[in-house]
């Protein structure tokens, strides 16, 4: 992000540009998280499913703009169906529901063109929000999916915060100006950088190893910035500035959990790969 540094009314510093829309909506929304996010199992399961029904309709909204009523039954119901069995623990009929749901979604668009959007956008929404159900867990309260969840989100926010404050002050050369041309890399390396010290003071309550927290945050920081660039990418391969205007100063849910559907895909993936990547005690 750059801004001038002259008094012009204009030209006030980006610092401040939608500060306080950014800071409320990013407020309120983590309070209507909280009590679900708490509470776990099917409570969380719909608190994702309803979220994720919005995600959808950003995307069908953003990326077709011939859209059908069917365009948009068919991922909706694919949602439904894909959170219900991953609720119920039946992973494999899951991610059954997300190629068929992918494959008829892909065969309605192909009448109009553009199937492809349609076929990888169902995975690229119905994946991340499957796969914070399955973290999370059913256990009630304070439990080993919690934590984790707790973790990844708040390393992510940290890591969004530090990137918006520190690509706004400090300014200078863009990490990827055809992707997104707000992005510099001193945004970058301040997320990071607090990314990484939010991680190592979660890992702390939480009694992990400084090490550890430190050796996890580093790769979701990084990873929650990929998946800030895809979206971008997304948004402008599609033309369109923002996914929605449900957040003010965000603008649609998916440009305000892009990051994090990202990090927790790659969370999840690391997790199944090495199981005890994870401290047990938690």
């Amino acid at each position: 992000m750059s801004g001038p540094s002259s008094v012009d009314p204009e030209k006030k510093p980006v610092i401040w540009n939608n500060l306080g829309p950014r800071a409320v909506s990013a407020v309120i929304f983590a309070v209507i998280c909280l009590i679900p996010l708490y509470i776990g199992g099917y409570i969380w399961a719909v608190f994702v499913l309803i979220l994720g029904l919005r995600l959808v309709w950003e995307w069908v909204n953003m990326s077709d703009p011939a859209r059908t009523r069917l365009a948009l039954a068919i991922p909706i119901a694919g949602m439904a169906v894909t959170i219900g069995y991953i609720a119920a623990g039946q992973i494999k009929f899951a991610i059954l529901a997300v190629i068929i749901t992918a494959l008829l979604a892909g065969l309605e668009r192909s009448r109009r063109g553009g199937g492809l959007w349609a076929l990888l956008g169902t995975p690229y929404i119905f994946i991340p929000a499957a796969l914070l159900v399955a973290l999370r867990g059913h256990e009630f309260g304070f439990s080993g999916g919690l934590a984790v969840l707790l973790f990844i989100i708040l390393v992510v926010i940290g890591a969004d915060t530090g990137a918006y404050f520190g690509g706004s002050a400090f300014k200078g050369p863009k990490m990827a100006p055809k992707l997104s041309p707000k992005k510099t890399w001193s945004g970058f390396v301040s997320g990071l950088i607090a990314g990484t010290l939010i991680g190592l003071a979660a890992g702390c309550v939480l009694g992990m190893k400084p090490s550890l927290a430190l050796a996890l945050a580093i790769p979701i920081v990084i990873t929650s910035v990929l998946g800030d660039f895809l979206e971008s990418g997304l948004k402008r391969k599609l033309n369109v500035k923002d996914a929605g205007a449900l957040m003010p100063g965000h603008g649609g849910l998916l440009d305000r959990v892009d990051s994090l559907m990202m990090a927790v895909t790659a969370s999840a993936i690391a997790l199944a790969v090495f199981p005890n990547l994870w401290p047990s005690a938690l």
